[in-house]
């Protein structure tokens, strides 16, 4: 059984009061132009008992036939089950003994009937319709998360093999700086896999991702490459998306290293009045052409979760400045 949400609440609500506008208005028209209170009520009564019936068959087919029968694909079901629904409610109209009336009244009430029944069936229409509309936003919000969810899965496994590659170096030089890595990276695999299962995630937690991050990539660096890192942050409790910055991270060392000429990787992280900005330089020291790992997955990945979660909100800058040295922007309004 699908669980009520408070959305689902506030649209009820919001249908109600709009449904009873409609009902209401004929009869708050006429006080407010007559001034009189007997004629204001005949048009209420009025309004009731032609409109009314079709108020009902709009908020049975939003909330029972529709999603029930006609997006089950119970067609003929849905089509019998309205013909009683506008038989049931409209049964004071197509039933009235209108014999006794005179020709002229019997013809103008048979005219309102049909334009009755006319307003029941476009109040179907106009259910089936916002249905639509809603399905069609909710599966596109569910393929949207999906996507989010299969994008950041390719970052984390991606991360992992290169943290377990640079601690398997490391265990040949020093056994104890190792043991203190491995529960650094557990401490970061804990956080990746139990705090980012959310859209978004506090910037605070992020930051010391990043830090301890940093820190775990800095042992793939020899003595030639330099690493400097700057995060200023006003307000930790902001939240962002989560991992959003790690791919670009990850490529500064894989393409910033070089172990023959000096090398530098700066990394900026910098949060104010609402808007985040994270830089990131490296010297460019493209990777040979038969090596294709992970190329440009990351990057790619980065620029589809911008586009999915700050589409609109965010800047993008790339290039390789007349220095050789590769140069990433992203700005982000939260």
């Amino acid at each position: 059984m699908k669980k009520i949400q408070i959305k689902d609440v506030w649209l009820f609500v919001a249908q109600v009061l709009l449904l009873s506008l409609v009902l209401l208005s004929p009869g708050l028209i006429s006080y407010v132009t007559t001034h009189d209170a007997v004629m204001a009520c005949g048009s209420l009564w009025i309004s009731a008992f032609w409109l009314a019936p079709a108020v009902v068959v709009y908020l049975l087919n939003f909330y029972l036939c529709v999603p029930m029968l006609w997006f089950r694909h119970r067609y003929w079901q849905f089509g019998i089950a309205n013909l009683v629904l506008i038989l049931v409610c409209n049964a004071h109209l197509l039933f009235k003994n209108i014999s006794s009336l005179p020709d002229i009244y019997r013809a103008g009430y048979s005219s309102f009937m049909i334009i009755a029944l006319l307003v029941n069936l476009m109040a179907i229409g106009i259910a089936l319709s916002i249905r639509y509309v809603m399905r069609q936003g909710e599966k596109k919000q569910k393929e949207v998360e999906a996507e989010l969810a299969w994008l950041k899965n390719q970052i984390n496994p991606h991360f992992l093999f290169n943290t377990l590659n640079n601690i398997s170096s490391l265990t040949q030089i020093d056994a104890d700086k190792a043991q203190d890595t491995v529960m650094q990276l557990s401490d970061l695999l804990r956080y990746a896999i139990y705090e980012t299962n959310k859209q978004k995630v506090p910037l605070e937690g992020e930051v010391e991702f990043m830090r301890n991050y940093i820190d775990l990539m800095k042992l793939r660096c020899n003595e030639m490459t330099t690493v400097s890192e700057e995060i200023a942050v006003e307000d930790g409790k902001v939240e962002v998306a989560p991992l959003l910055f790690i791919s670009l991270i990850e490529n500064a060392f894989k393409h910033g290293m070089n172990s023959n000429a000096p090398a530098t990787i700066d990394i900026s992280l910098k949060q104010k009045d609402g808007t985040l900005i994270f830089t990131c330089d490296n010297t460019n020291n493209p990777k040979p052409t038969k090596d294709r790992s992970g190329s440009g997955i990351g990057l790619e990945n980065t620029r589809r979760r911008l586009d999915l979660l700050y589409q609109g909100r965010y800047q993008w800058e790339q290039t390789i400045t007349a220095d050789n040295v590769y140069h990433v922007k992203i700005t982000l309004q939260l």
